[in-house]
This record gives structure tokens, sequence and C-alpha cells, in this order.
């Protein structure tokens, strides 16, 4: 591992951090480092480490005098420049300050720590569900509000528009600035990729290399913006989703020129990169060599492996968690590369913040088009293994790879392993629910910011993108949307992640396109927002597609029909992928249809009669509200 600057250097240069809120940090001793910076009562787990950084500081003891407070212990490790102290926030603990003591011989350093009351409005982290439709950003490329945070003295990746990888200015403030415009749309929460310090040389703008787990990257604003995004976003019905990393963190983690342990990351002294065969974590007969190159191997040698199994890391990843969803009132988390950590790690994790959140929601990535794979990581699943998970959602992979799939190809196509192509490859994969604990918590997407548009991977064939989204919209689970697909963004001729995550037109001053406004937009742009925008309003209040039940028949002749439906309400919906008009014949869908006479289409506003047959357009897609 390269030798960076030298401890004492590094921490002189971090002391202006530790002064630019007061609001985050309070008042101490300016050669200390404390996190959690505060923390609330009110946690039904009382215990709290406190992870206390400064030169020598193992050397010295550790008083408070706070009622309902105490310490528990103390634990020195390898570096001398850390004390781990566990308080227990008692039931009699109160909101307010007091000083923590730190001794030795004749010094004595002071620590001003805070105690505020949990928030005890259910509301303040109402998580989202079925009921919501979410809407991915990274909030580099969605908006620049305020340009006078692009480029921070100090931290380097200067923004340049020019270079598809580089940092192009996008912030909190621009985010804000457009909520509604989201809130327009239709959307009820928000995805926003990780907004926290990323202070890497160069490549810094995807928030995925975190160099500080308690600090917003000053690029994007500041702790205190983001609370304030979260804030106006409730106000207008949407919440907000943090996308977190307790997998791996960025080399220049202000940790990493002093690492407390000597097992603080693993492959500590010899970096291995990943196998990335996530099915070795639930193969049978794998070998332990292969789990751990899996598990422990390192993305790429800018992203350390973060060791869970070292129980202070570990408290200090879950308190991490607990701290953003208290200070910012999030309504879920969804966690990068959610199998990679230690799997047993990840089952405290989300039992921990599940017993002080009850009905908050987690979704994880578990990126495999293998059912199997995904289901073994939800809540309730009955693994073989006996591998218990908290996990209430995940993200539906091989959902989406379906989707894909079953449009691209010809209905009379096979597959490379011999599968049959076209929409019946669509309903095979969703007929493999049945290995789901809950099949209508996860959350499912045509495209993300680590593939393809779904415009790209339809080959800009906009009635399939019409298809695609109607499905989503329309199908079992909570929907997610990439910022951009509602305008057909695209990324033709190369995968790029720089040119997938492209700026949203509209978002800096100057743009010869405002998808805000819809200045300069397309007509097939226009429409295609439209499309969005018109399934999205109907979804928002629609129980039926939230919650109801789901029927699907078996595709026949480029045509797949299911049903949302619960005791009063129905929904038909018709995919058609042949290149001319057909007449769908009704009589099989009789158990379906049974006392509804009349159709109104969502999407052209059109009545209809339901007689012998269904005039389905040329390669179109019919979302139909069924009436008696």
């Amino acid at each position: 591992m390269t030798k960076k600057t030298p401890f004492r250097i590094a921490l002189w240069c971090m002391l202006p951090m530790l002064f630019l809120s007061s609001a985050a940090w309070g008042g101490q001793d300016s050669s200390l480092r404390v996190e959690p910076p505060f923390w609330w009562t009110g946690f039904k787990e009382s215990e709290l480490q406190l992870m206390v950084h400064g030169e020598n500081i193992s050397d010295y003891s550790v008083q408070l005098d706070y009622p309902g407070v105490t310490v528990q212990r103390v634990t020195r490790v390898k570096s001398p420049n850390y004390l781990f102290v566990y308080l227990d926030i008692g039931t009699g603990a109160i909101p307010g300050e007091f000083d923590i003591s730190f001794s030795h011989d004749n010094e004595t350093l002071e620590y001003r720590y805070r105690l505020q009351a949990k928030n005890p409005d259910p509301e303040f982290t109402r998580a989202f569900s079925s009921a919501d439709t979410i809407y991915l950003i990274t909030p580099d490329r969605f908006a620049n509000g305020d340009p006078d945070n692009d480029n921070i003295e100090g931290m380097g990746d200067a923004v340049d528009r020019s270079d598809p990888d580089g940092r192009h200015g996008g912030d909190i403030k621009g985010i804000a600035d457009n909520l509604d415009y989201i809130s327009k749309l239709g959307f009820t929460a928000i995805w926003l990729n990780p907004l926290l310090e990323n202070r890497m040389p160069s490549y810094s703008y995807h928030g995925y290399a975190s160099t500080d787990f308690y600090r917003v990257d000053a690029r994007f604003g500041s702790n205190e913006e983001y609370r304030d995004l979260v804030r106006q976003a409730r106000s207008r019905g949407i919440g907000v989703i943090m996308d977190m990393i307790v997998n791996h963190a960025g080399s220049e983690h202000w940790w990493m020129d002093d690492l407390p342990t000597g097992d603080w990351l693993n492959f500590q002294d010899n970096i291995q990169i990943t196998s990335h065969e996530h099915i070795s974590e639930q193969d049978m007969y794998a070998s332990e060599y292969d789990k751990q190159m899996y598990s422990d191997g390192w993305f790429v040698e800018t992203m350390p492996d973060l060791n869970q199994r070292n129980p202070l890391l570990a408290d200090y990843l879950t308190q991490n968690a607990l701290w953003w969803i208290e200070y910012l009132g999030l309504a879920g988390i969804r966690m990068d590369t959610y199998p990679y950590p230690d799997k047993y790690y990840m089952t405290e994790w989300t039992r921990r913040l599940m017993v002080e959140y009850p009905h908050f929601n987690m979704v994880g990535e578990e990126w495999t088009d293998n059912p199997a794979g995904v289901a073994y990581w939800q809540a309730g699943n009955r693994n073989k293994d006996g591998y218990v998970s908290y996990l209430p959602s995940l993200m539906d992979f091989p959902l989406q790879n379906a989707l894909r799939w079953g449009l691209a190809t010809d209905e009379d196509s096979k597959m490379e392993d011999l599968r049959p192509g076209g929409l019946l490859y669509l309903y095979r994969a969703l007929a493999n629910d049945f290995i789901y604990p809950d099949p209508s918590a996860l959350v499912i997407f045509p495209d993300n910011h680590d593939m393809s548009r779904i415009y790209t991977q339809l080959e800009e064939d906009y009635d399939l993108y019409r298809m695609a989204l109607a499905y989503v919209l329309t199908m079992r689970g909570a929907p997610q949307i990439y910022y951009g697909t509602e305008i057909l963004m695209a990324n033709p001729g190369t995968e790029g992640h720089g040119v997938i995550r492209s700026d949203f037109p509209g978002g800096w001053e100057g743009d010869r396109k405002n998808a805000f406004t819809g200045e300069g937009l397309s007509d097939k742009e226009l429409a295609a927002q439209n499309f969005v925008q018109t399934l999205l309003t109907w979804r928002r209040d629609k129980e039926v597609i939230h919650s109801g039940r789901l029927t699907h028949f078996v595709p026949e002749d480029g045509t797949y029909v299911y049903f949302r439906h619960d005791d009063s309400d129905s929904v038909m919906v018709v995919l058609n992928k042949n290149t001319e008009e057909v007449q769908l014949d009704l009589l099989r869908f009789d158990e379906r249809l049974e006392g509804y006479q009349k159709a109104s289409d969502v999407i052209t506003g059109e009545s209809m009669q339901l007689g012998g047959a269904l005039t389905l357009p040329a390669r179109s897609v019919r979302v139909l509200e069924l009436h008696r």
C-alpha cells in the first residue's frame, strides 16, 4: 500500500474541516476527532461507540459526568492515535451537552458532546414501498444549482464537463431547485447516488469511494443542505433514499494514513481483487478460498475492502447508518454491493436498523439474473444453509434482464442457452416469483446508473421503450426510473459509465435543451416525457397497482396480457409486439374479465366496450382500467 502524507501533516490539514460546521461537529478540542459527532436519546439499544482520533490518545483515560450516560469500556488498538469509547445512553439520559475529558499526566483534553432527542414522529422516517415510484439521480450530472462550489481548494478533481468521467458540477441545490419538476412528473421518492465526501484525485463524481462517512462532499454542498433537501422533498410528498456503501471506502479516506488495527481492511498488506463470483456465497460446495476471494477481495486498488468481522469497524458502520437515518429523516437506504461484505455482518446491520426503525425499508444490490441468488438475501427466505437476513427488499435484476431480452428478441428466437426469446422469456422470468419470500417488495427498473440506458438497450426503438416503461410502472414491486429515461437519454456506441450518466439537459446555464421546461426537446422526447408523466400521475393514487394481486397469461402470437386486481378494482395490461394491428380474442381471459363491460385506456384516454375481441394497434401497449 502506498505511503501517503505523514500522519501529523494529514491531521493538521484536516483541522480546518473540523470547524466548517458547528451544527455538525459542536465545540471541542481541535486536536480530537470524534465520530459520530453527536447522538440521540431514545434508541432501543443504548450502547454507543465513539471513535476518538488524536495523537497518542490511547495514553489518555476517559471520564464524563452526565445523568444517564456512563462509560462502559474503553478499547485501545494497535495505533496509539485511536480510542474506542463505549457509552451507555440509558433511559435516564436527557438531551443536552456534556464534556468528555481525556486525561494523561497533567494534560486534559475536553470534547463537548451533544445528545438530541430522537424524533418520535413515524412520518419523519416513513419508508418507501411499492406505493412509491423512485427517481434515481446521479447528483453530479443532474443540475448545477451552485456554481460556486464546483471546485473546492484542496479537493482536487476539478470540474471539466468535456470529460465524461470527470466532475461536472451538479449538486444538492440543483436537485432542490428542481423538486417541483420531479413532483410534477409523479415521482414520490428519490434515490440519490452517494453524496458523501470523495476526496479522490480523479473519477470522484460517482461518489462510491467515500473518504469521510460523516460528511457530505463540499462540491455537492453540506450536511445541512442535504438535510434541508430531505425536508423540502418530504413537504412535496417525496421521500429520499440514501445510497450507502459498507463494503469499501476510498483509498484517500482520512483513516488510511493511520489505520486503527492490523485487520481494519481485508487483505490489508497484500491487496487481492475480488473474483466477483457472487454464487460462491450460496454454493453448497464452495471452497473457503473461493468464498474469501469473492467477499474479501477489493473492487479496485482505490477502493479498500473493509473488514466487517472486526467488531470495532462493524459497530462504526452500523452506527453510521443509524446516524444518517435519524439526522436526515430518510425514507430508505439502498445498499451498494450488498453480498460483498461479510454476510453475517449484513444480518446484524439489517437487524439493528429494523430494531430501531421497524417500518423502515432497505434495498440491496445483488446484480445477478439468477432469482435464487437474489431471494437468498431477502428477509423470510428459508435458506438451506440456515442463513438469516432481515433485508426487506432487493433490486430485481433478473426481471430487468428478462424485460430487456423479452422485448429486444424475436418471438420465435432462441437465446444462447436455447431458452426461448421474446415475451415468453419475460413471462417465465416473472413465473419464478415463487422463489421470493415477498416479490412485491422488490425494486424493479428498466435501467440504472451502471448499465446502458433502456432506450439504448432497445436500440432506440420508441415502441419497445413505451412497452418497457409501461411494464415497469404497472408490475408488482416498487418501480425505479433513472433520471433522463423520461426524455429518451441514451448512450449509443458506448457502455462508458460517464456517458450513461450524462448531464441532464437544462441543469446547466447555457444548455441548448432544457428538459425541466421542455425548451429544445424534440417531439419524440416531449412525447416520451408526457407518456411517463401520464403513467406516473395515474399510478400515484392507484392502490390496485401498489398492492393488488397479479395474474398473467402465457404470451401468444406476439402478445402478452396480465392483470392487476383486488376486490374493487382491476387493470388489464396488454403488450403487442406485432408490426400490424391485432384483434385480441378475449375469450381466454374470461376468469379476469367476468363482470366487466367497459374499459378506458390510461395512456390514450380512449373508452371502449369489451366484446369478443380487443383492438391492439401495431407495436403498442395498452393499460386498461376495467369498468363494470
